[in-house]
């Protein structure tokens, strides 16, 4: 673990601290203060990919620690949005997902700019991982809302959301079209960089293997409807997990060594 005595260190501090006081309100109800709390950590958040983007001068999504740093970002606008579109419940637990994916940025990643390598100073580079990390969000909000539906949590009707299953659902309707354009822009984007639309890169396939467990997961619903809810957030989770390898293992792993270790 390393504390980053800096600036853009700052900033990520305060958004998680912000992030995880607005969990804490949203725990014992305080409505008001736990909303208020969640913006700020969105304003700070703002700022501290502001600033990282004033320092590298390009689209912070060059590694991992910008990948989180913009995940960070993206939270509350995305929780906004499954609240008031969607109708989907889980916006205690955003709070905490916002301080969650900033815990790598703060604490494992190095801060230090890197050179931009000729492949990335592409276009298509930020829309493909910026599609990929909205889908990643989505997908792990349809997580939790499985593992509640698993656990038997129930939502009081009045509170104007839908139920658990139904939820988890919407939420993966929203990512779907997202991971779906995140592998399409990459096929063109490897076409342009590399002349070759596919190039069966260690992370090329777990993307791919992420997307057809989500297709799986739409057809078993079609088959089977609602009457194996506790399967269907089995195939939800089971999408996340392997999000977390495309995301974390496929990059970091010396098993998979490939085009995409440069993040």
């Amino acid at each position: 673990m390393q504390i980053k005595y800096s600036i853009q260190g700052l900033l990520i501090y305060c958004t998680m601290a912000f992030f995880i006081l607005a969990f804490l309100a949203g725990i014992i109800r305080l409505r008001k203060t736990s909303h208020f709390f969640f913006f700020w950590g969105f304003v700070a958040s703002a700022f501290s990919y502001g600033w990282r983007w004033y320092q590298v001068k390009h689209t912070p999504l060059q590694n991992l620690f910008e990948v989180f740093l913009f995940l960070g970002l993206i939270i509350y606008p995305l929780s906004v949005f499954c609240k008031k579109v969607l109708k989907t419940g889980g916006w205690v637990g955003d709070m905490l997902i916002g301080a969650v994916v900033l815990v790598p940025a703060g604490f494992a990643f190095p801060e230090r700019p890197l050179f931009l390598p000729p492949a990335l100073q592409s276009s298509l580079f930020a829309p493909h991982v910026m599609v990929y990390m909205l889908a990643y969000l989505f997908m792990t909000k349809a997580a939790v809302q499985a593992y509640f539906q698993i656990v038997g949590v129930k939502y009081n009707p009045k509170w104007g959301f839908v139920d658990c299953e139904e939820a988890t659902y919407r939420l993966i309707c929203a990512g779907f079209p997202l991971l779906t354009g995140g592998l399409i822009l990459g096929c063109i984007w490897a076409q342009l960089a590399w002349a070759d639309w596919w190039g069966w890169d260690p992370k090329e396939m777990w993307s791919l293997a992420t997307w057809l467990v989500y297709a799986g997961y739409f057809h078993y619903r079609i088959m089977f409807g609602t009457k194996f809810g506790r399967l269907n957030s089995l195939w939800a989770l089971t999408g996340l997990a392997l999000i977390l390898i495309t995301l974390l293992w496929a990059n970091l792993s010396i098993l998979f060594s490939g085009l995409h270790n440069y993040a």
